[in-house]
């Protein structure tokens, strides 16, 4: 029997309880928000939703992204603060990027958009980066760590972004043209797979951990571990992993100091800057 795509993408209908999961997350985020310290509505960019809130951990504290999800074309940073929590805990200064929406502008602009926060961290911090996200932001981190930076940027190192956590990533985005998302992603099959990290070169010695609830469906599990297999054939560092929880309370760990999530973004932070001392 075909696979009804439909079904499989649609993680909202997948878990009804979701609106309660959103406004929790949305509570959480307020509460880290009031964190002493903190950098908010920080622009990188001349649009209004191009903002970095950075959470520090330090003067010399190793440097994190993270990137929120939502399809490309919903939801916004300040729902995601307490995903700095758990590695603040540790001694990890967290950046938290906002995009801008489809269908208003493209993946393909999207992906520019995190690119140039990047390189804004970089000439804020002058340090190496770790990127770590959900969703859409799960392909948002895959794509910065197979940046080759220096065609981007003279001043940037070439892998600016060594190492990546993509947490419930679409990663061959040919599916999604199939169903009714497309109506705001508004891709065809050539785009989808110009912007599937899936296909990209990926230089040796980069770092992808691919993780995904237990509870997502059949496709979800299968982005995550495809592209663990075919940038390890291109000698990147891979892992794929399957932990506890649905699309969307797979990435409640990080904001928990305790958990095996935040002590992974954590040990690929700290192996990025000490690298860099």
């Amino acid at each position: 029997m075909p696979i009804d795509l439909e079904k499989e993408y649609n993680n909202r209908a997948r878990v009804p309880e979701h609106p309660e999961i959103f406004a929790r997350w949305a509570n959480e985020a307020s509460t880290h928000r009031m964190r002493p310290g903190g950098e908010l509505d920080l622009f990188y960019g001349p649009s209004p939703k191009q903002i970095l809130d950075i959470f520090p951990a330090g003067d010399d504290a190793p440097l994190a992204l993270f990137i929120h999800g939502g399809w490309w074309r919903s939801l916004s940073p300040k729902d995601f603060s307490q995903m700095a929590a758990g590695p603040n805990a540790h001694g990890v200064t967290v950046a938290v990027a906002g995009y801008d929406l489809c269908p208003q502008v493209g993946i393909a602009d999207i992906v520019g958009e995190m690119r140039a926060a990047c390189l804004f961290l970089w000439r804020k911090y002058r340090r190496r980066i770790t990127v770590y996200g959900h969703s859409a932001g799960g392909h948002l981190s895959a794509c910065m760590v197979a940046t080759d930076w220096t065609t981007l940027a003279p001043d940037a190192p070439a892998d600016l972004v060594p190492a990546a956590y993509a947490v419930s990533g679409v990663y061959d985005l040919a599916p999604l043209t199939k169903i009714s998302v497309n109506d705001d992603l508004r891709l065809n099959e050539t785009c989808a797979h110009a912007l599937s990290p899936l296909y990209w070169r990926v230089p040796a010695g980069r770092i992808l951990d691919a993780v995904v609830g237990a509870e997502e469906s059949s496709e979800f599990l299968r982005q995550s571990q495809i592209i663990a297999e075919a940038w390890r054939q291109g000698l990147a560092t891979t892992r794929y992993e399957v932990l506890l929880g649905n699309h969307f309370t797979v990435i409640d760990p990080l904001s928990d100091a305790g958990s095996g999530m935040t002590k992974r973004v954590v040990e690929l932070a700290r192996a990025v800057h000490a690298e860099d001392r």
